[in-house]
Parts: C-alpha cells; structure tokens; sequence
C-alpha cells in the first residue's frame, strides 16, 4: 500500500465524516426550528414535540432549505416573518453544529 493510497483512503473518511455531521447538524438544527415556532404557536409538550419532528420530516421533501422555510411561513403567518425565520435558521445551524460537535 503507498503514501497515496492511505492518504485517499483518509480523505474519503473525513469526507464521509463530514457528511454525517452536515446530516445530524440539519436535523438538529429542524428541531430546535421546530421547538422555536411550536412555542410561537403556542404548543408545549407532546404537541411541541410532534410539532417539531413535522419541521425535520418537512426537510426530507426536497434539497436545501426552502420547503422548511415554507412550511414555517405558512404555520407563522403573522407571528414571524421570512427575515425573521431565515435568521433563526442561520442561529440554530450554528447551535446545532456546535451541539453535534460537542458530543463527539
């Protein structure tokens, strides 16, 4: 095996690594969303909860951000606007990486 070889094979596992942090730190990032507008909206316990895992599962619909961005400003209306939202998100990604990666 050659210096090339092991150095291939490190990056494809740090890049897998990588994958599922950026995987975990969006879903993490969805539910702590999700907890921030159930408590917009008034709902606390199961409800809070269930209302939260319907923002990560909405994230599954399709790639990137908008169809989580959607169904907030649809559930928000008058409660919280695009910018506010988007700001929230951007927030919560960071809380939520630094989470990830406070847990090893």
């Amino acid at each position: 095996m050659t210096t090339f070889d092991d150095r291939q094979r490190a990056q494809e596992a740090k890049f897998a690594r990588d994958d599922d942090l950026r995987f975990r730190a969006e879903a993490r990032r969805n539910r702590l969303l999700g907890q921030w507008a159930a408590q917009l909206l008034g709902k606390s316990g199961d409800e809070a909860s269930q209302y939260a895992m319907s923002v990560v599962t909405t994230d599954f619909d399709e790639p990137g951000d908008e169809d989580v961005l959607r169904k907030l400003l649809a559930d928000l209306q008058g409660k919280a606007n695009e910018v506010e939202i988007r700001g929230k998100m951007a927030e919560l990604r960071q809380t939520a990486r630094e989470q990830i990666e406070a847990e090893g």
